[in-house]
């Protein structure tokens, strides 16, 4: 008789790697020789001082820069040499840290755009403007994901700052991304914002990897299930919150005033 493996037991699904990832700019190396897996249906914190390499390993990864070293494999799939609008029609799709929304569009109609690529309708220029209305429960349901129902009609502009990066996640997510990427999602955000964004991308990673640079470390330790910490471009430490905020290398490399 055989018994099937309850998923909290089974190993997870590696659907990003890096490999030996290195990137130069001329004699400085601002990353060197980083590993990294990340699995689905897990958060996986980037965290590191100021300098430490998170946002060009995010911009390797999305493929805004090509590595001078390594591979990055994503699906399977070797990307390493790949540009970003393919690596994105793939699923493996970035948020950025300023907000990047349509002010002046309405919260739904700023979903309904998101959604007309993946439906077809991105190029269509000659088909009506009633067309879009078909997206219209897709995009329902996702602005009902982040919280957003009560906003539907509203535009974007009148929008909290917590709240329009709220709307780019669900602009995000009507990409219907296999992997998330987001730069510092809870930067400039008031408590209660950062507490409802935890509470999202928590929700978001029960079907997809999601892998964010985060310096707010009472977030990384509430909802991120594996921590990479960087320093000057490599790999200080990782595990879990409680393993490498416990590593006095880590605690070294946090103490001080970080250079901007």
């Amino acid at each position: 008789m055989t018994f099937a493996v309850p998923e909290s037991r089974k190993e997870p699904r590696t659907v990003l790697s890096a490999r030996g990832l290195s990137m130069s700019f001329g004699a400085f190396s601002a990353v060197r020789n980083v590993d990294l897996d990340v699995h689905h249906a897990r958060v996986h914190a980037l965290i590191g001082p100021n300098g430490a390499g998170k946002t060009t390993v995010f911009n390797l990864l999305t493929k805004f820069l090509t590595p001078t070293g390594g591979t990055i494999t994503f699906m399977g799939t070797d990307i390493t040499r790949l540009p970003p609008d393919r690596v994105a029609r793939m699923g493996l799709v970035r948020s950025f840290q300023i907000s990047a929304v349509f002010p002046h569009l309405t919260v739904l109609d700023n979903v309904r755009v998101a959604l007309q690529r993946p439906n077809g309708l991105a190029t269509q220029f000659w088909r009506p403007l009633s067309a879009l209305d078909s997206l219209n429960e897709r995009a329902d349901r996702l602005i009902a994901a982040v919280g957003l129902s009560e906003a539907r009609n509203a535009m974007a502009a009148d929008l909290s700052y917590g709240r329009k990066r709220v709307l780019e996640i669900a602009t995000t997510l009507a990409l219907d991304p296999k992997v998330l990427l987001l730069d510092e999602p809870m930067a400039g955000m008031g408590g209660e914002d950062v507490a409802v964004v935890a509470g999202i991308i928590r929700n978001v990673a029960r079907d997809r990897a999601v892998l964010m640079v985060e310096h707010n470390l009472k977030v990384v330790a509430d909802i991120c299930d594996h921590v990479t910490v960087l320093q000057r471009g490599e790999i200080l430490a990782e595990g879990d919150y409680r393993t490498v905020s416990e590593d006095p290398r880590v605690r070294a490399a946090y103490m001080g005033t970080e250079e901007a």
